[in-house]
């Protein structure tokens, strides 16, 4: 069946524009490298974000204090913090809402 352009829409919006919800998904079950997160975004949830998409997330994430980074060698790898387990909590509990409603 082909996609009419209301899905396509709804599909942009729940992958690409809110593509902060797996990073934090992926991060939560341990510390990620951000190199690799695309590949694992893929993966699990069948969508590729581009790699500068990722590095702008988790900059984001960062800088609102969901997500903490740490240097290793030569690599830097992100685990969540407590901000973010709380938030990932609650953006899982307003979709679970909005999908018993629909």
């Amino acid at each position: 069946m082909p996609e009419t352009r209301p899905v396509k829409r709804l599909r942009r919006h729940l992958t690409i524009e809110n593509l902060w919800l797996y990073i934090l998904s992926l991060i939560r079950k341990e510390e990620c490298y951000a190199y690799t997160l695309p590949e694992q975004i893929e993966r699990g949830f069948h969508f590729r974000p581009s790699r500068v998409m990722v590095y702008i997330v988790l900059h984001m994430l960062d800088g609102e204090g969901l997500i903490k980074s740490e240097q290793k060698e030569r690599r830097k790898y992100y685990r969540l913090t407590e901000k973010g387990k709380e938030t990932l909590k609650e953006a899982k509990w307003e979709l679970k809402a909005l999908s018993e409603k629909l």
